[in-house]
């Protein structure tokens, strides 16, 4: 990074997500497995089994409403070590014939968890692509745990009443952020920052909307859906949320690229106007607390308490990490964008 600052001059901040992120070689993600205690960050599926039997039940649940199709795609984007497949896949292959319809694929680039992957999802005879382009003509389920928090974002920031691109360069040998010197056009940034005042910063994931309104455009004349979870805002607003996470703690995002966990807040209004102009169905944001409890996670808690006396305060611990509202319960938010006429679980 270093090295082609000096050579080509400050770089966006998108771009030094992207080579921070992405790297052939070096990038974060092209590496070790960065999850669980060992690693630098935890997600749902590995708190609890029971998040991932509720993306089953989900799963299934579609595939009912669908009218039980003798093919369809399931895709999973960034699956993380499979742990979220594997217990969905235990709970929503019990609905008739979605087994044999089951075509499963994987969005992967880290071959650490790829192996992962292809240990605990075997039995289910898994492709890995790099192309979503390349997807069947099939029915489309999409499932997105945190996956649209990692894709780079730019960053504007206000001064005297216009706006300039936040970039990072060098100064004395040392990263920095800095501002393009020349501004950017108002209206491109858009009417949610018009009363944004100086110094505000207006965070835009381009990335994660373009590929919002790829994946829709390729659902819309298949049918199916896309459920996407993450920690984010249902409106669009100013304000940077951009953070660096190592061994579970935060760092300074421009100290070791590559070795840090970069990550930003996601808008979800922005992620759902992609897929309403995509022709898909955005229903109501609500968050996970919420869609998880609809779907019965209390009764299933329960259930495995009473089974298991000895889980109780775990499976408690789980719950309340996973619903509650200072935990990821109101944090996080659900987005589902389906076609016309389906009516997915746990939205109103």
């Amino acid at each position: 990074i270093d090295m082609q600052i000096r050579q080509q001059g400050p770089m966006s901040l998108a771009a030094y997500m992207g080579l921070c992120l992405t790297h052939p070689t070096r990038g974060y993600y092209r590496k070790a497995d960065p999850l669980g205690a060992r690693g630098d960050f935890i997600t749902a599926p590995e708190i609890s089994q029971t998040f991932g039997e509720m993306m089953g039940a989900w799963i299934a649940d579609l595939y009912l409403q669908m009218g039980l199709p003798e093919k369809f795609t399931l895709l999973e984007l960034g699956p993380g070590r499979g742990t979220l497949l594997a217990d969905a896949l235990r709970v929503a292959t019990r609905a008739t014939g979605f087994a044999k319809a089951l075509d499963l694929k994987l969005y992967e680039t880290n071959p650490v968890l790829t192996a992962m992957q292809r240990e605990k999802l075997s039995a289910y005879s898994p492709d890995w692509i790099e192309d979503v382009e390349a997807l069947g003509n099939s029915p489309l389920i999409i499932i997105a745990n945190e996956f649209f928090d990692v894709l780079p974002v730019r960053q504007f920031v206000r001064r005297d009443g216009k706006w300039y691109e936040r970039s990072v360069g060098l100064a004395d040998g040392h990263r920095v952020f800095g501002l393009s010197p020349t501004p950017y056009e108002e209206a491109l940034i858009g009417d949610a920052f018009a009363s944004a005042g100086d110094g505000e910063v207006a965070e835009i994931g381009l990335a994660g909307q373009q590929f919002m309104g790829q994946l829709c455009r390729l659902v819309a004349p298949r049918g199916g859906a896309l459920l996407a979870i993450d920690y984010g805002h249902e409106r669009t607003q100013p304000g940077e949320t951009l953070q660096a996470l190592t061994r579970h703690a935060p760092v300074d995002p421009l100290a070791q690229p590559g070795a840090a966990d970069l990550t930003t807040h996601v808008d979800f209004e922005a992620l759902g106007r992609a897929g309403r102009m995509a022709g898909l169905t955005v229903h109501p944001i609500v968050t996970q607390g919420r869609f998880l409890t609809s779907l019965g996670l209390a009764e299933r808690h329960s259930a495995l308490a009473t089974a298991n006396p000895q889980k109780a305060a775990s499976l408690a611990s789980a719950f309340d990490r996973l619903t509650g509202a200072g935990q990821m319960g109101e944090l996080f938010k659900v987005l589902c964008a389906a076609s016309p006429g389906l009516r997915p679980a746990g939205f109103p």
